[in-house]
């Protein structure tokens, strides 16, 4: 299945810009609270922007500076993997993950990138309707992956097409 970019505005209370070393504090805050068992902690997220150049992170920003969610992608060749995509709890359902998920394939295929992947927790049904919308497929599961709790990952595509950068 080849899809084009999703075609997303941004919710008029956010802007998207790249994420900067001040956020990760503020990152680090937000992942313990909607990831607990796997959070990674400012020093994962130092770790990850300073050794790590293929990374390539963005935040979602409110008029008043606060962020209210944030993606990654890591870029190698013609694939990209989504590193992590969240929304911060009280601006949930509010389109901004739909967004973030938009930048990341504009990113993707601005690099050059033929095939977005990502691995989903298979109980995460709000996260696997954004990636159905959005044109993912499920191509495999990776049982027991998630731990504790032993959840599926279902690892997800989207073949994307050149030129909708």
């Amino acid at each position: 299945m080849t899809v084009a970019q999703p075609e997303a505005a941004a919710p008029a209370e956010v802007v998207l810009r790249d994420l900067e070393w001040t956020d990760l504090a503020h990152l680090a805050e937000l992942e313990q609270r909607l990831f607990a068992d796997d959070a990674w902690n400012q020093a994962s997220w130092w770790s990850e922007l300073a050794g790590r150049p293929r990374r390539d992170y963005v935040v979602a920003v409110t008029p008043e500076g606060t962020i209210s969610g944030y993606a990654g992608l890591d870029v190698s060749g013609g694939v990209a993997d989504v590193m992590t995509i969240a929304t911060a709890p009280h601006h949930q359902g509010r389109g901004i993950g739909r967004v973030l998920l938009s930048e990341l394939v504009r990113r993707a295929t601005a690099h050059g990138v033929e095939a977005l992947l990502l691995e989903v927790r298979a109980d995460n049904d709000a996260a696997r309707r954004l990636y159905d919308r959005a044109g993912f497929e499920v191509i495999s599961v990776r049982r027991r992956y998630y731990q504790p709790g032993d959840v599926d990952a279902l690892v997800m595509r989207l073949l994307v097409t050149k030129g909708h950068a």
